[in-house]
């Protein structure tokens, strides 16, 4: 009897120790070392962060994005954006004088002159005769110089009717090679007129000129010889002559008119093959980064020779698209397709 007690009693004790060792290796068992932060364990909860930061940092810079194969396959060229500068400016407008005006008046005045020397050469012949055995009868010389006279009253006369139509005080002194020029078309006579006003700086230096259509050809000539001419009754203002050579401009054509009025202001030269044209708005493509194309809104009212003056948004060295910026604005305008690419 004491004896089996005594086994029950030992199987009870084990059985406690087995209960209590195994609650141990339960709940008192020590916790692994910390993973490190390059450990397997946080580099899988890292991609989840990384799309966020990158479509963040992309929603600062939208625009068309391409591999190098298509912009290999579209065609897409940059160039550096060149500094160039800009003068304030008040706009006017000018007409071609047609040569054959002109041509008319020098003629007359040609004819003048030359009668003109021919009847003072004979009056002078006269008067040298005078007291000598050749000397002409008294009707003669009255004749002569009667004749003297009225050919100088028509040169004068032939001469205001040029100034009538090149201004009062033309940039010459003879003239002779000028008006040849003038008469053959060679050179053209471009009156211009500004607004009331609007110079308040005087007479300018030179004077800008180009077609009607200048806001889309960008193309001008600049004409340096100016004086001052009759007032134009058909547009108030103040106007000017000016000799423009080189130019495709037809004659009686009307042109647009610049002229300078201020300092010049830094800025870029944006190509006007560059420009887009989206929402009645002009824009132009800057590759800001490899493959990174951003539209950028762009000014034409401030048109240069080769394309238009940009003040902000565009640096100097910045890379414009001056090929295929309409096939870029299309994969922007059409992002759908473009995806599909």
């Amino acid at each position: 009897m004491n004896t089996l007690l005594s086994a029950r009693l030992r199987c009870t004790a084990l059985g406690a120790c087995l209960i209590v060792l195994g609650g141990c290796q339960k709940t008192g068992a020590p916790a692994g070392p910390a993973a490190p932060a390059g450990s397997a364990g946080s580099a899988a909860a890292a991609p989840a962060a990384r799309p966020e930061a990158a479509d963040a940092k992309d929603a600062d810079e939208q625009g068309v994005r391409l591999s190098d194969e298509q912009v290999q396959k579209l065609g897409v060229a940059t160039s550096a954006a060149k500094a160039a500068s800009f003068a304030p400016e008040v706009a006017g407008y000018a007409v071609v004088v047609a040569h054959e005006t002109l041509a008319q008046a020098v003629a007359e005045l040609s004819v003048a002159r030359a009668a003109e020397r021919q009847s003072r050469a004979a009056l002078a012949r006269i008067e040298h005769l005078a007291g000598t055995a050749g000397a002409m009868p008294a009707d003669a010389e009255e004749a002569a110089a009667r004749q003297a006279s009225v050919d100088q009253a028509a040169l004068a006369l032939a001469g205001r009717r040029l100034s009538a139509a090149v201004g009062q005080h033309p940039p010459w002194r003879d003239g002779e090679t000028e008006l040849t020029a003038l008469a053959d078309g060679a050179v053209k006579l471009v009156r211009i007129t500004f607004p009331l006003g609007e110079l308040k700086n005087g007479a300018p230096k030179s004077i800008g000129l180009a077609h009607l259509d200048a806001a889309r050809t960008g193309k001008r000539w600049t004409a340096t010889a100016l004086w001052d001419a009759p007032a134009d009754a058909g547009v108030p203002g103040r106007s000017f002559f000016a000799l423009l050579q080189g130019s495709d401009a037809s004659e009686a054509e009307r042109l647009l008119a610049w002229a300078p009025v201020g300092a010049s202001v830094a800025g870029v030269l944006v190509p006007e093959s560059a420009t887009v044209i989206s929402d009645s708005k002009y824009w132009c493509y800057v590759e800001r980064k490899p493959g990174l194309f951003v539209r950028v809104e762009i000014d034409t009212h401030e048109p240069l020779a080769d394309g238009y003056f940009i003040r902000a948004g565009i640096s100097a060295g910045d890379l414009i698209v001056t090929a295929a910026a309409g096939q870029l604005l299309a994969r922007e305008m059409n992002a759908g397709a473009a995806a599909a690419d």
